[in-house]
């Protein structure tokens, strides 16, 4: 008889293992929309426009190749980046707004 842990035990402890992932996939997440939104409230003070598309496509290509590198299909990387992309220009628009309204002028 072998020492390894039987199906149930190994199905708890890998899930424990995408658990934490997942926890730290959100603590990410989280810090990458602090910055974006950094990034909005400048785009916003220089009346930049909130789209990059020249940035959005040098990053899916960024990461198409480090999903390669990694072993992780790239086309599910980018429509994953796709994804975080638009929700980043939704926050830079509504921050634009939000500076460009008489209200948020006013001391």
């Amino acid at each position: 008889m072998t020492n390894q842990p039987c199906p149930p035990e190994a199905l708890q402890d890998l899930r424990r293992s995408i658990d934490n992932i997942d926890a730290a996939l959100v603590a990410m997440l989280a810090e990458r929309f602090r910055c974006t939104k950094a990034v909005g409230a400048l785009k916003a003070l220089y009346k930049l426009p909130p789209a990059d598309p020249a940035r959005e496509t040098q990053q899916i290509a960024r990461l198409r190749q480090l999903a390669e590198d990694a072993h992780l299909d790239p086309d599910f990387a980018e429509k994953f980046l796709n994804f975080i992309i638009h929700e980043v220009i939704r926050h830079h628009e509504a921050i634009a707004l939000e500076s460009a309204s008489p209200a948020s002028s006013t001391p």
